[in-house]
């Protein structure tokens, strides 16, 4: 089925009808050619890209995302109070709401750092949430929590300040709630979490895929784009290190790589884009780390299973969102659920990421579907598995002026600073195969802006 092709969408298609289309076709030729890149590293080759994107947003109703508004601030709050509790007292272990051996074997879980304080208790300063609608009762699904190092915000923000410039009808007719206050966001939250001294957004260099992004994060937040070369750490404090020869001392980083890139002291002593020893600053409370280190843990896609029972737990309420229905192959009642009913289900390995490791079972041969019962007999710990779920399509734009359907998901983000903020946007990934369920970025998908409308009331 086709989202856009409800009422919802009707304003915007009736204002789309009456612009030029050469504007439009102007606006994919720049897009396509000038824009926005998001780099692919395959098979040991770099392939420096541009982002496909489409020129029709998703459109999210005033109601609709006063729900999400909810659901997000309920599960983003709860799994904070899971990681404070996981790396101090495991209140939720000894409690047996969660398997201890499932947290203990998860190379995700870092016990190094356990009874480590962090500035003003957030562990997740920025999040992204994945969800995709059902076509099946219209309802919101989380798909998967992203607490490490979420991606993606800078290109529906990008977009937007270009469709505002280019496309005013829009925004002067439809209700569209504004996203520009981003950075000034992700300013308010580094500030809030900041030990004292300037913010830098650290970044892996140039060839990340997410490169774009994290140049422009820095320059529109007022951050230092820094690599791991350009900070010092000195007796429990970091520094930048500046053009004169003279050090600034930092506050906080909002950092763009993961846990084992990030210290080779602490971690893989052959990276080469961390800075060593910038856990012990951590350790020691003298920087706000954005996300916090061993984060890993809350968005393990075995620990979403019980995300659920967290907001029971913890909050003493009933879950607002929903996960999707997901078996758990560490429980035996689960695990011959699985090997039973596998090509149905979708099996995703926990420690893969970007679309990596989900396979469709029913697009497997015999010998394929053999190999992989195998490997979950052997390793139940590494793998989850799904329903599919028939999430709606949403129109594409064809140079032509023709619309064609895409499978399409919705990341919304949130920044948890004095208060949890759900930014009033969100990534939109469509995927670019019109027989594909794989949305993510990393697997060649192309973006949308997402609108989300003001109430009138």
């Amino acid at each position: 089925m086709v989202e856009s092709q409800s009422p919802l969408y009707d304003g915007f298609k009736e204002i789309l009808k009456n612009i030029d289309p050469q504007r439009v076709k102007d606006v994919l030729s720049y897009m396509r050619t000038e824009a926005i890149n998001f780099n692919l590293f395959k098979n040991g080759t770099f392939i420096e890209r541009k982002f496909p994107f489409d020129v029709i947003p998703r459109i999210v109703s005033a109601d609709e995302f006063a729900y999400l508004d909810k659901g997000i601030q309920q599960r983003i709050y709860a799994l904070n109070l899971f990681l404070e509790d996981i790396y101090s007292s495991q209140k939720i272990l000894k409690d047996g709401i969660i398997p201890s051996e499932f947290v203990f074997s998860s190379k995700a879980f870092l016990p190094a750092f356990m009874n480590t304080p962090v500035s003003k208790n957030i562990r997740v300063h920025i999040s992204g949430i994945d969800l995709v609608k059902n076509s099946v009762g219209d309802s919101w699904v989380v798909l998967e929590d992203n607490l490490r190092v979420p991606s993606g915000v800078s290109y529906p923000l990008s977009l937007r300040m270009l469709t505002r410039k280019v496309f005013p009808e829009f925004f002067e007719k439809l209700p569209i709630a504004s996203v520009l206050d981003y950075p000034e966001l992700l300013l308010k939250t580094m500030n809030h979490v900041n030990t004292g001294g300037i913010n830098v957004v650290l970044t892996p260099g140039r060839y990340n895929s997410a490169f774009y992004e994290h140049s422009y994060l820095a320059k529109q937040s007022g951050a230092i784009l820094a690599t791991g070369e350009d900070l010092v750490v000195e007796k429990d404090h970091l520094y930048l290190k500046t053009y004169n020869g003279k050090r600034a001392k930092v506050g906080a980083v909002y950092r763009r790589l993961d846990d084992d890139a990030l210290d080779p002291i602490e971690f893989h002593p052959d990276s080469l884009i961390g800075v060593p020893n910038i856990s012990q600053v951590y350790r020691a409370g003298n920087v706000g780390l954005m996300n916090s280190i061993g984060n890993g843990i809350a968005d393990d896609k075995g620990i979403y299973y019980f995300v659920p029972d967290m907001i029971r737990y913890y909050m003493n309420e009933e879950p607002i969102l929903q996960n999707a229905p997901t078996y758990l192959a560490f429980f035996e009642k689960d695990r011959q659920h699985i090997l039973q009913n596998m090509r149905t289900l979708v099996i995703k390995d926990v420690a893969e990421a970007g679309g990596y490791g989900v396979v469709f079972g029913c697009n497997l041969t015999k010998s394929e579907r053999q190999n992989l019962k195998d490997a979950i007999i052997a390793e139940p710990r590494r793998f989850i598995a799904q329903e599919v779920i028939e999430f709606y399509d949403i129109e594409c734009l064809a140079e032509n002026g023709d619309f064609f359907p895409r499978k399409a998901d919705l990341r919304m983000y949130s920044l948890f600073g004095e208060d949890i903020t759900v930014w009033p946007g969100g990534l939109t990934r469509f995927t670019m195969d019109p027989d594909s369920y794989i949305v993510n970025s990393s697997q060649g998908g192309g973006f949308k802006d997402t609108w989300v409308l003001k109430d009138k009331r």
